[in-house]
């Protein structure tokens, strides 16, 4: 069957009503009650091999589906799906949907594992030249007696351009604040399954050899707006540090990953992009400090006012995420990577169409350049210089962990995990060194007395053997292999 092409938008359940309610939404919807029953194995086999399947009940009617998790872009899902009619509850697992090809006979294990009920309801909506179904449902996911509730809206391109869903989108969200949706229904109930996480780390990017470098760019962006938005949701429902310091490396990433392809996007809107990033992650930046002072102190006098102020420093993190400024980054990036005018630009065109694997073996030689430039005599650099060299041993860092997918011999991979081993370990010192520099000013702003015996408490460690540590660091990672060669 045909891909389908949609925008995946959350919300909550107040403002649902409120767009319900708005002229964006005129005329009457179409309203169903669904009800879907998901199947795998036990082991989850079938999710593992990028598929889902479905029977959903629409009044008397089953319908199967069968979806492919591939070749999804954060908040936008074009996927190939099959689909068919079905008399009762048991799957159909014929030639005509790739399930028996990928699992073989495990396929005979699938058993329904969660159920998806919602009430959905529809309007078709014209933007521009576009033909837009806007659907919105608010139900539940159900496994046993686990539950977790749902309220998102999916606007599906029927005809004309995919920048109108991003058009109509901003309408809506200017009518009540609307959040990108990086989650499908599926993942959600899997989600619900499987045990909770604290924080979601980076993944992996789906990097191949035939991978060209503007293709392993859009791959990246996306890769990162989801951590991102993964955290983000965290963050709006508790104070969870983890979650904190994963939503800001996300935004590290990103940020590193439109300066490491400068050359691919060098346009106006790739530079605004940058620095409403920047503003982003330095304004989460305050309650993050405080979270690396809190995890050093001991209980007492001091750790109870830093907890007071870590939760003054939250609820402006939450301030921030719930702004119009934040929520927009998110859809501004979603549409540059997927149909940014970078994509068409003729004087780059040669660059963006170049394996990733050429690229990135350049990028990741002048990004090692740098930082061992930068880490020469490290003992006897001052504060600025040190911090320079951190945040450029970061970009190597995160270079390598985008590009790694793309050297995956075995010789290769053995020396990236040195590679990495030995660039983490330069971190950690380098990131030490500017905790002690950076905890003064923000004890000072808190109105924390910064004496030496604060100091002593917070960083009983020596200076100087951090100094000593990250010289040896440094001179491992000149010494280790490249493994992108």
């Amino acid at each position: 069957m045909p891909d389908e092409v949609e925008l995946k938008l959350a919300l909550r359940p107040r403002d649902a009503i409120v767009l319900a309610d708005s002229d964006l939404l005129d005329g009457e919807p179409r309203k169903a009650r669904q009800r879907s029953l998901y199947f795998d194995t036990a082991d989850h086999s079938l999710f593992k091999a990028g598929l889902s399947l479905r029977i959903r009940h629409a009044g008397r009617k089953r319908t199967q589906t069968v979806k492919a998790r591939g070749g999804s872009s954060v908040g936008m899902f074009a996927r190939p799906e099959w689909e068919c009619s079905v008399p009762d509850d048991m799957p159909v697992l014929d030639d005509t949907t790739p399930i028996r090809a990928l699992l073989g006979e495990q396929a005979d294990g699938l058993a329904p594992v969660f159920e998806i009920r919602v009430e959905r309801r529809t309007w078709d909506i014209r933007q521009d030249d576009a033909l837009i179904e806007l659907v919105l449902d608010r139900g539940a996911v159900v496994a046993g007696d686990r539950r977790s509730s749902i309220c998102e809206i999916e606007l599906e391109l029927k005809s004309g351009d995919a920048a109108a869903l991003f058009v109509l989108a901003r309408k809506l969200d200017a009518a009540a604040p609307l959040r990108l949706g990086v989650l499908t229904k599926a993942e959600r109930g899997y989600s619900l399954v499987d045990p909770a996480v604290p924080a979601f780390r980076a993944g992996g990017i789906d990097l191949h050899r035939d991978t060209t470098a503007g293709q392993a760019l859009q791959h990246i962006v996306q890769a990162c707006l989801r951590q991102f938005r993964l955290n983000e949701d965290l963050l709006l429902i508790g104070q969870t540090p983890e979650a904190l310091h994963q939503a800001r490396v996300a935004l590290r990433r990103l940020r590193s990953a439109l300066s490491i392809f400068k050359v691919l996007i060098a346009d106006e809107a790739s530079a605004e992009l940058r620095e409403t990033l920047r503003w982003l992650a330095n304004a989460l930046g305050p309650a993050r400090s405080i979270d690396v002072l809190v995890a050093r102190a001991p209980p007492g006098a001091l750790r109870d006012r830093l907890e007071a102020a870590r939760h003054d420093a939250y609820a402006q993190v939450k301030a921030i995420l719930a702004s119009a400024q934040a929520r927009g980054l998110m859809l501004d990036l979603a549409q540059w990577s997927a149909s940014g005018a970078w994509l068409g630009t003729v004087d780059t065109a040669e660059l963006r169409d170049q394996p990733a694997r050429i690229f990135a073996r350049t990028a990741l030689d002048r990004l090692r350049r740098k930082a061992k430039r930068g880490g020469r005599d490290l003992a006897e650099l001052d504060d600025p210089a040190r911090h320079e060299l951190r945040k450029e041993a970061k970009k190597l860092r995160y270079a390598a962990e985008f590009f790694a997918p793309l050297f995956d011999r075995k010789r290769q991979r053995r020396r990236y995990k040195r590679f990495v081993a030995e660039l983490e370990a330069l971190q950690d010192a380098l990131g030490a060194l500017n905790d002690l520099v950076t905890a003064p000013a923000v004890l000072t702003e808190l109105g924390i007395a910064n004496s030496p015996d604060t100091m002593a408490v917070l960083f009983p460690g020596s200076r100087k053997k951090l100094l000593e540590a990250a010289a040896e660091a440094h001179a491992a990672l000149v010494d280790a292999g490249r493994f992108w060669r």
